[in-house]
């Protein structure tokens, strides 16, 4: 019964302690919204001029409020955006408790590493995939034929791709510490590599709009980092090897 009320009381400090990096993870960002609000329309213009071709003059919007209620989401991912490293931070301090020394070093790095991949995916993503991505799209219009792109469905789709990429971005660091904690080798890895890449492209699928060229350019460049991860971790799994 004391080992029961022991595992009982464990649990619930763990919610606890989850309930806490939640309510300061959401806090930090609610406590950022008006900075993000700020620097919405600022952004949206940066954005629109360093993505829209010459041949897609403009956006529209359709709806009185439209443009208000676009600058309010994009002051929210703002706002999570410059909150990610603070949030990265408190989950790192909710793990640590349960983990060993070398596993909480492990987990200090991965944290660090996973904002860096994911400011990398999200520029990645702005400065080369969004062009070509509306370049391609603006190569259909004709003297009959002209793109009217709404600032809703523009800005999803930035949305939608910037996240995907942020997210996937994160697979090399994945398949290192999967490698490093010993929970799979390099060897069952590329053993695996054609189920990863249909993996790789079924989310790919579902973190993007619905046209094979975005989850393309999502899809191939995860694909590259997967196989520049499984190279790094064949120099870690080496190296291991000739230190035991």
């Amino acid at each position: 019964m004391t080992q029961l009320n022991n595992n009982e009381q464990s649990f619930i400090s763990h919610l606890e302690a989850l309930r806490k990096t939640l309510i300061h993870s959401i806090a930090s960002v609610a406590l950022l919204s008006p900075i993000g609000f700020f620097l919405a329309p600022r952004c949206l213009g940066f954005l629109i001029q360093k993505t829209l071709p010459q041949s897609i003059e403009k956006l529209h919007y359709f709806s009185p409020m439209e443009v208000f209620i676009i600058q309010l989401k994009a002051g929210v991912i703002i706002a999570l955006i410059l909150a990610f490293p603070y949030i990265a931070y408190q989950f790192k301090n909710f793990l640590e408790p349960a983990l060993y020394e070398n596993e909480k070093r492990l987990l200090r790095l991965s944290a660090a590493f996973s904002v860096i991949l994911f400011i990398l995916g999200g520029v990645f993503c702005l400065f080369v995939i969004l062009p070509m991505v509306m370049n391609f799209s603006a190569s259909f219009s004709t003297p009959q034929l002209e793109a009217t792109i709404s600032m809703e469905n523009y800005i999803n789709l930035v949305a939608a791709l910037i996240l995907g990429f942020g997210i996937m971005f994160q697979l090399p660091l994945l398949v290192l510490i999967l490698v490093k904690l010993g929970l799979m080798s390099t060897k069952s890895l590329s053993q695996a590599r054609p189920y990863i890449i249909v993996g790789i492209l079924t989310v790919a699928a579902i973190l993007t709009p619905p046209d094979i060229l975005s989850q393309l350019m999502l899809g191939i460049p995860t694909w590259l980092l997967f196989e520049g991860g499984l190279i790094v971790a064949r120099l870690i799994e080496s190296n291991r090897d000739s230190n035991s």
